[in-house]
Parts: structure tokens; C-alpha cells; sequence
């Protein structure tokens, strides 16, 4: 019987080799980024995000006046949507509608996550609105997952501070899960943005696969919708969150096969110690 299961276990390791193989030749071994648009809703000017490629993910802020509408638009163009969900800072920053907070008990997180995310029809993963307090406490981090996980979502950990277990936590309770590696436009400024985008492309290079986060700036969108159209010439490919992250799942799953040890989501936390803990 022992023999039988190692058997077993071997086979299933190969299958998932074979197709970590399938789609390492289909992409050229191109690096891969994801981009996503954070804080979409509140304005009409942020609806320049819809110029982007299909491939961009807009997350948007639950119960805004424009949440409902920027989701169903999203959709008819094929387009990935986030539930963006404030979460509380250790800034105490202002956190808006649909937030949770470290003093709710945890049906009253899953409640909160099951209105917002009727406020944004089509979303098929979550990431954090700052969270830099939320996101280092283990029980409404594992309630919230736990949440996801019931509504089939993935995880997108934003990183606000480096202390973050949301995506430690993501992946013990078994939903798609990834974590942000540059914000590219945390300062507005056109050679700040440059700066970032550049380091995104870097990152990519040296780890395959990276997500960068962006806002519905005008600077930002104006930038983004030229650079995107020269990744062919560098070698990258833009792909839609959600395939990063199954690709990243089926590799980590495969490594574990390999060594049974718990890899990294990307592997890259370069970003992280420059990040302020106020969001």
C-alpha cells in the first residue's frame, strides 16, 4: 500500500512538471508581469483605466458611486475585476465604506466582505485598500481567507508593511494567493513612475513572474498606456492576474512534490522594506 501511494505521488509530481514545462515553452520563457489598478469607483476620470489592455485587473472599491458600473464595463470587455477591501492601518487613515477593522468579531468580517463584493458583481479575487495593521493579525486574516476560499476569489497580498501574514495565511487555507512586489506610482511623479515600472521589469526578469500595483492617476494611466506597448520588444508578456497566480500555484505545488517544503508566492519582497506601514 506504502509502495502504491509513492507511486502515486510520483506520477501526480510529473504531471504537474509536465505542464509547468507546456506553459514555460508556450510563453518563449518570456518574464511575466501583472498589473493592477487599485482604488477604481470614486471618480469619472479614473474610467482612462479602461484604455489599458484586457490584460490590466481594475480593483474596485466597494460601495462607490461607480463601483457597480466600473465592474459591468470591466466585463463586457473581458477584463478582470478585484474587490478592493479597506482594511485598518496602523495611520488610522480614513478607510471609506465596506472596511474591517481588528475589533469586529468574524461574522461580522464576513459579512462586511459579502456586501461589499454585491457592490462589485464580476470580481473574482480580493486584495487589501492599506491593511498595514489588519493584515499582521491572524484571525481576521484567516476569517477573511476562510471567506474567500467559500466564494471560490483568490488573494492578491498589496504589502503594505512587511510584517504582513495575509499571504502566509492565503495559502493554509488553500485559495490562489500572490502578493504585490513594486507599487509603481506610490509617489506621482512621471521619473518616479518611470523609476518603478523599470524595477518591475527588472524583477521580472530576475524572477519570472511579478505584479506590480498602480492607481487611476492621470500621470500613471498616461504612462502605463505607452509602456505596455513596449514590452514585446523586451522580452515581457502582460497576463491577467488570475493566470499569474495558477501559474504560480501549479509551480509551487510541484516544488513541494519536489523538496515538501512551503515555497514563496514569488519569491520577491525586494519592495517591502521601502514600503511605509502608514497605509
Amino acid at each position: 500500500m506504502r509502495l502504491i501511494k509513492k507511486t502515486i505521488e510520483q506520477f501526480c509530481t510529473a504531471i504537474l512538471l509536465f505542464f509547468i514545462a507546456i506553459s514555460t515553452m508556450s510563453s518563449g520563457n518570456a518574464a511575466e508581469i501583472a498589473i493592477i489598478i487599485d482604488d477604481m469607483g470614486n471618480a469619472r476620470r479614473d474610467a482612462k483605466a479602461f484604455d489599458l489592455p484586457k490584460e490590466v485587473t481594475l480593483s474596485i472599491l466597494p460601495h462607490t458611486p461607480l463601483s457597480r458600473q466600473f465592474s459591468q464595463r470591466a466585463a463586457k470587455q473581458q477584463r478582470e475585476v478585484m474587490l478592493h477591501v479597506p482594511m485598518e492601518s496602523l495611520g488610522n487613515n480614513r478607510l471609506g465604506p465596506g472596511a474591517i477593522t481588528s475589533d469586529m468579531h468574524p461574522q461580522a468580517i464576513k459579512q462586511t466582505l459579502s456586501s461589499a463584493l454585491k457592490s462589485v458583481p464580476h470580481a473574482i479575487g480580493v486584495n487589501n485598500h492599506m491593511g498595514s495593521k489588519l493584515t499582521q493579525l491572524t484571525l481576521p486574516m484567516k476569517t477573511t481567507m476562510e471567506f474567500l476560499q467559500e466564494e471560490n476569489l483568490f488573494f492578491v497580498d498589496s504589502r503594505t508593511t512587511r510584517f504582513s501574514k495575509a499571504s502566509k495565511i492565503a495559502q493554509e487555507v488553500g485559495i490562489l494567493s500572490g502578493h504585490r512586489s513594486v507599487f509603481i506610482d506610490h509617489v506621482i511623479d512621471p521619473d518616479h513612475i518611470d523609476q518603478q515600472f523599470k524595477r518591475l521589469i527588472r524583477l521580472a526578469k530576475k524572477y519570472n513572474q511579478v505584479i506590480g500595483i498602480a492607481h487611476p492617476y492621470p500621470q500613471s494611466l498616461a504612462y502605463l498606456e505607452n509602456a505596455l506597448t513596449e514590452l514585446d520588444g523586451q522580452g515581457v508578456r502582460l497576463i491577467p492576474v488570475s493566470e499569474m497566480l495558477k501559474s504560480i500555484e501549479l509551480s509551487r505545488k510541484a516544488q513541494h512534490q519536489q523538496n515538501n517544503q512551503p515555497t514563496s508566492v514569488t519569491g520577491v519582497v525586494e519592495e517591502t522594506k521601502t514600503t511605509p506601514v502608514s497605509l
